[in-house]
């Protein structure tokens, strides 16, 4: 019999990721091998929105000019 668990070392035990169907009491041999994870990449709802409503308003100087444009106070 030849079985693939997929397991978690937690510093003295292995934790299964899912239900195992093995004989309590019975002695198995384990071989291990370590599964390289990539880091799970959370989606930034966001930004994508921000991105998607963004536009160009032809303004070249809006950063350096922001209260003028939003305050209408004089230009520097």
């Amino acid at each position: 019999m030849k079985k693939t668990l997929k397991v978690v070392f937690d510093g003295q035990v292995f934790q299964p990721e899912e239900p195992v169907d093995l004989t309590p009491n019975t002695c198995y041999v384990t071989i291990i091998k370590k599964i390289e994870q990539k880091p799970k990449k959370i989606p930034n709802r966001a930004l994508r929105r921000i991105r998607e409503r963004a536009m160009d308003l032809g303004i070249s100087d809006l950063a350096r000019q922001h209260d003028h444009y939003l305050y209408g106070t004089d230009k520097q």
